[in-house]
C-alpha cells in the first residue's frame, strides 16, 4: 500500500535515509541524520503541493519517496521538481522503488509539474537503472563533485517531462 506519510512515519523515514548514508554512495549525506534534523524537511513536505508518500505492508514501512520544489522562490522553475526514493535494504530488489516511483509521477502529473528530476551519485547504479524503467534521461553530470572520505565521484541529474 502507498500512502501519504504522517508524523508517526517519520522515525521509520529516518532510519530508511540513514541506511542509504552508511551504505556510502547512494546519498551525499555522510554522516546519519537524526529525527530532529529532519523534522523541517517533513513538514515541507506534508502537504498537497509538495507531498512525501512511503510504502508499507503490515504496518511496516519499507521505503519513501520525496516530491520537493526546484530553487523554491523563482518563479519561472515552479513546475519543475525533484523526486528523492529511499527503500530499506532489506525490501530492495522486490518492486517497492519501481512502485513509488510509478506513483510519484503520477501524483507530479496530476499536480501539474511539467518536469520531475531525480539526482544521483553517479556510482548508484540501482537508482539509475530503474530510473531508466521510467524514461528518465540523463540531462547533466556534475563530475567528481562528491568526497566520500577521499573517494571522489560526481552527481547526475535524471529528467523526464511529463507533459
Amino acid at each position: 500500500m502507498i500512502r501519504t506519510a504522517t508524523s508517526t512515519d517519520l522515525e521509520r523515514i529516518v532510519e530508511i535515509y540513514n541506511q542509504a548514508v552508511t551504505a556510502g554512495f547512494q546519498t551525499a549525506d555522510t554522516d546519519e541524520l537524526s529525527i530532529a534534523d529532519r523534522i523541517d524537511w517533513f513538514q515541507s513536505h506534508n502537504n498537497k503541493q509538495y507531498p512525501l508518500i512511503v510504502e508499507e505492508i503490515d504496518g511496516v514501512v519499507r521505503g519513501w519517496l520525496s516530491i520537493s520544489p526546484y530553487r523554491p522562490g523563482r518563479k519561472a522553475l515552479q513546475d519543475c521538481v525533484e523526486i528523492s526514493f529511499y527503500v530499506d535494504h532489506a525490501w530492495k530488489g522486490q518492486g517497492i522503488g519501481a512502485a513509488l516511483v510509478a506513483e510519484g509521477l503520477k501524483i507530479s502529473a496530476g499536480l501539474n509539474y511539467y518536469s520531475v528530476f531525480a539526482i544521483v551519485i553517479d556510482r548508484n547504479l540501482p537508482s539509475i537503472r530503474l530510473l531508466g524503467k521510467f524514461n528518465f534521461t540523463r540531462w547533466a553530470h556534475l563530475p567528481d563533485i562528491a568526497n566520500f572520505n577521499g573517494v571522489r565521484c560526481g552527481q547526475l541529474y535524471y529528467g523526464l517531462h511529463l507533459k
